[in-house]
């Protein structure tokens, strides 16, 4: 396995990436236009603010998994992966802390003008009066958009501050502002009314781009704070922009449009000459202790991967497709059984879209002899439309036979997940998703008549379809 770290990562855990792969190239001045050049034969990606692009996946040979360590992943050309069935995963919840902190002190910068401060005494100028007239913090009213992880830390730190929390968000009950003992907000437009303090901490996606739109900041209170640690876009720029100049609202901001990609070196905006508008350089996670706990994550989904091919959170999964049939069939101990119902789903044109099952190679005088099994899976590895092999093959013997495998070809060979109701102990499960359920039925019917099966069932379920976003289907 070979692993491009394309932006800034801890020395320690490049090391602890070492240990368990081939190899790691670590090129931390990468930016999106270098990726393309440098994707051949890369199976994972790693990024932090360095966008993927169409181009970097479309180029790719040999990519399998892309990993934001961080947070959001509007950086990833999530569609094009799809295309290609590239995992995208991420690091939630490890940068939670950092960004609260930074919201926090963005609020308390605006509150005392602190650059200010610091700006006019480098220059030699002392201006105490000017400086000593805060309004202070005590008993305002914050309002939170976004009660994630991030906002619920934000949460924490206001309470300290002895400031009245109130919050939005489109998951936030009724119950649960209760147990954070918080005011739950109608909508947006009872939050910007109410609140001195506006702190945003929402993920850019389709729904929520420019959510807050002209009209909301035009209902701000003047000189109320607007924060925005999250993302630039979601935010219409130009109504805030505005709003600072016309001195109605002070702006503190960690994310804007158009930011520099480059790491450092001169850039231009729009935002540089506005006195009501404080800016950090997308700092938001860059603490030495979130940094350590979204490599010790990242880590943790490479290691994941590599032994069992599942994708610790992997984010673009669908969680409904088009295929609303599981068929389970619980299935006889001989050989050929697997490779009977595959032919016979191959036969009747039912798409499956997705498989789960257990493989145990067997041999006559070991339950697990490494060069049978070594035999079976280089038989694998010839078989058309099969990409790749991925453990775990059968036992941790097999794993350290693995390099001598084939690796341009791919089959998923991982544990199952049984339903109790038609399972005991030494079943083999077989489990697929369909779209069809009268051919899948009589599939069904079949398997049983023709002594390959003892037990197949088909569930209904609108959640069964399990895959990539838009019924990612890859086409030979």
């Amino acid at each position: 396995m070979r692993i491009l770290i394309a932006d800034k990562f801890p020395d320690k855990y490049i090391e602890k990436i070492k240990g368990i792969v081939r190899e790691v190239i670590y090129e931390p001045t990468y930016k999106e236009d270098d990726l393309p050049n440098n994707i051949k034969d890369i199976d994972v990606l790693i990024v932090r603010s360095t966008k993927v692009n169409e181009d970097c996946i479309s180029i790719s040979n040999k990519l399998s998994l892309i990993i934001r360590a961080g947070a959001g992943v509007n950086n990833i050309n999530i569609p094009e992966a799809n295309k290609k069935g590239i995992y995208v995963a991420n690091c939630p919840g490890k940068n939670s802390i950092a960004v609260a902190e930074l919201a926090m002190g963005l609020i308390c910068a605006i509150d005392r003008k602190l650059p200010d401060n610091v700006i006019q005494f480098r220059e030699g100028k002392w201006n105490k009066a000017a400086f000593s007239k805060a309004d202070g913090l005590y008993e305002k009213t914050i309002g939170i958009v976004g009660t994630g992880k991030i906002g619920r830390e934000l949460i924490k730190r206001s309470k300290a501050f002895g400031l009245n929390v109130i919050a939005w968000s489109r998951s936030l009950t009724k119950n649960t502002a209760d147990i954070l003992e918080i005011y739950r907000c109608d909508d947006l437009n009872e939050l910007f009314e109410k609140a001195d303090i506006i702190s945003i901490h929402l993920a850019q996606t389709s729904e929520t781009k420019k959510i807050i739109s002209a009209d909301l900041i035009n209902k701000m209170k003047k000189g109320a704070y607007l924060i925005n640690t999250s993302r630039a876009g979601v935010i219409n720029e130009d109504a805030l922009i505005a709003a600072a100049k016309d001195g109605k609202i002070l702006v503190g901001i960690d994310v804007f449009n158009d930011e520099p990609e480059e790491k450092q070196g001169k850039f231009s905006s729009d935002l540089i000459k506005i006195p009501n508008i404080y800016v950090t350089h997308h700092i938001g996670a860059s603490t030495m202790q979130a940094q350590n706990a979204v490599a010790e994550e990242t880590f943790k989904i490479i290691e994941q991967y590599k032994k069992t091919g599942v994708v610790k959170n992997w984010i673009n999964r669908c969680e409904i497709t088009a295929a609303k049939y599981q068929l389970v069939i619980r299935h006889f101990d001989k050989p050929g059984v697997l490779s009977k119902v595959l032919q016979l789903l191959s036969d009747e044109k039912i798409n499956a879209q997705e498989t789960g099952l257990e493989i145990k190679i067997i041999a006559e005088d070991s339950p697990c002899d490494p060069s049978t099994a070594i035999s079976a899976l280089n038989k694998l590895q010839s078989i058309d439309n099969v990409d790749m092999i991925l453990g775990p093959l059968c036992s941790s013997e097999l794993l350290a036979i693995a390099p001598i495998l084939n690796k341009d070809k791919l089959i998923t060979i991982s544990p199952s997940t049984t339903s109790p109701e038609i399972t005991n102990a030494g079943d083999y499960i077989f489990r697929t998703v369909v779209s069809d359920d009268l051919r899948a039925k009589v599939f069904a019917e079949y398997l049983i008549e023709e002594d390959i099966s003892e037990i197949a069932i088909i569930y209904e379920n609108d959640d069964a379809g399990v895959g990539f976003e838009k019924a990612f289907v890859k086409e030979y």
